[in-house]
């Protein structure tokens, strides 16, 4: 059973619309709870909302009998409050059964104090959303924003880029890489013969500390500097012989897992379920061993597309984009368009694709939704004669500077004062990066490809509702102030 929200009021049950927000506060819990206040009370835009929000209930869920389960409305303030404030699910526990406020935008009065959420609730919830319909919800509250800023006809003006969302992994080495997937080999293993009473694993533990202490000893051992040849060859032998050892015993592990694997070959589903889950690992496994091999005893080097920079979080692409004081990082990139009032109007999750594969894309995504998109602007990097040609037939004005060495025409055209203008607010994209990344998009926490669309989109839709917060707050201070000034 699933409600929108709570229809029957609850005694000390305060209105959403009428909760009082504190206007002086600079914390980033008033201006999100002002813009959700904002969705819920205006009948046009909830009425939406709710109607897209229904579609994540599960098809299998009668939304009319059974258990009450949480609401559309509760899911959606407590989705958007993590990702707004970057936090784990331990603090948004913290504030969903303590914050006075928090709780008034979800619908408990004086008689539910004692009403408390448990942390595995919140979690099973917030997954409920998904990242399409994340994005239906997130239109709707820009078309929202729009009409408290936009004067009317005014066209819309976007600028483009992209930045890294980092997965939450370590830094990976070929031999971390394969002490992580033999780790997880024994664990599973372990768990599945000690549900059928096998015994030959009762000393996982101590197995797993055996590896580890090998592993160290692999990956602390360097490689010589000396001039002379003897002690290069002398140290070259004993790295290698570190690495020999480690992976012996790595397959002598592996063999004996295949040998208990095929012993509980055939018990029922659920067990094939899980031995697939330990093959999966076992492959992982394989691979790196193959690698390490190659790389210490071939003295090969790996070709960077055969290399995986996480066995958990597989989609994990190791980018080097140039910034100063960052070589690397490990995640995503993530193209946005926002624009001149701040909304983000689309973004991208881009799977293993550069800037200049997407500039078209975006633009077309963008004016699906916004139609009076007129002009939008570019770093280099989007840049391709396709694109130029391409944008121009999609957009009344594109700034895109080319690479290269310019012609007399191109100079005519980025030497203009109208090009030059819109270069220089450009640049205001990167403070909406930067407002992502502090609220949540520095590193994802969920976990695949799926969770981390999921997480993107969530964070996208949280900024855009605290921009709302945000506009309506400058408008009701000024309000505020007229006021005072009459009095």
């Amino acid at each position: 059973m699933r409600k929108i929200s709570e229809i029957q009021f609850q005694i000390g049950e305060q209105d959403i619309s009428q909760i009082c927000i504190d206007l002086k506060s600079r914390d980033d819990i008033p201006q999100l709870l002002r813009g959700l206040q904002y969705i819920y009370a205006t009948p046009e835009v909830s009425a939406e909302v709710f109607k897209i929000l229904e579609g994540i209930v599960p098809k299998n869920v009668d939304v009319e009998n059974g258990r009450p389960g949480m609401t559309l409305w509760k899911i959606l303030v407590l989705g958007t409050l993590r990702l707004n404030l970057n936090c784990d699910y331990d603090r948004l526990l913290e504030l969903a059964n303590n914050h006075k406020t928090i709780r008034q935008m979800l619908q408990h009065g004086i008689l539910d104090d004692a009403k408390e959420y448990k942390l595995q609730t919140l979690k099973d919830n917030v997954s409920l959303l998904t990242s399409e319909k994340l994005d239906e919800v997130g239109k709707i509250v820009i078309k929202a924003g729009h009409k408290l800023v936009k004067k009317k006809g005014a066209g819309l003006r976007g600028r483009c880029d992209s930045f890294v969302v980092e997965t939450d992994v370590h830094y990976p080495t070929d031999i971390n890489l394969l002490f992580d997937a033999i780790r997880k080999v024994i664990f599973l293993v372990a768990g599945l013969s000690g549900d059928f009473g096998l015994t030959i694993w009762r000393q996982h533990i101590n197995n797993i500390r055996k590896i580890k202490k090998l592993f160290t000893t692999a990956r602390k051992l360097k490689h010589s500097t000396s001039k002379d040849d003897n002690k290069k060859k002398e140290r070259e032998e004993i790295v290698k012989e570190a690495h020999r050892v480690y992976i012996d015993v790595v397959c002598g592990y592996l063999k004996k897992v295949d040998r208990t694997l095929d012993d509980l070959r055939g018990k029922d589903a659920m067990t094939e379920i899980r031995i697939a889950e330990i093959k999966k690992y076992i492959v992982h496994a394989d691979r790196q061993i193959d690698q390490v091999g190659r790389r210490v005893m071939g003295n090969e080097t790996i070709p960077h597309d055969e290399k995986v920079f996480s066995i958990f979080e597989e989609h994990t692409e190791w980018i080097s984009k140039g910034k100063a004081g960052v070589p690397v990082e490990l995640g995503l990139k993530v193209c946005v368009l926002e624009d001149q009032y701040g909304f983000i109007l689309h973004h991208h999750v881009m799977e293993k694709q550069t800037d200049d594969q997407i500039a078209v894309l975006m633009v077309e995504e963008a004016k699906k939704k916004f139609s009076d998109l007129s002009l939008c602007s570019f770093d280099r990097g989007f840049h391709s004669p396709d694109n130029q040609n391409k944008l121009k037939h999609v957009l009344e004005k594109v700034v895109l500077p080319k690479k290269g060495k310019l012609s007399d025409k191109d100079k005519e055209i980025e030497y203009s004062e109208e090009f030059i203008e819109v270069r220089r607010q450009h640049s205001a994209v990167e403070s909406a990066i930067n407002a992502l990344e502090v609220h949540g998009l520095d590193r994802c926490l969920d976990h695949g490809l799926y969770g981390f669309k999921r997480y993107v989109s969530l964070a996208v839709l949280a900024r855009n509702i605290q921009k709302v917060g945000a506009i309506l707050r400058v408008k009701e201070k000024k309000a505020e102030e007229r006021l005072k000034k009459a009095a």
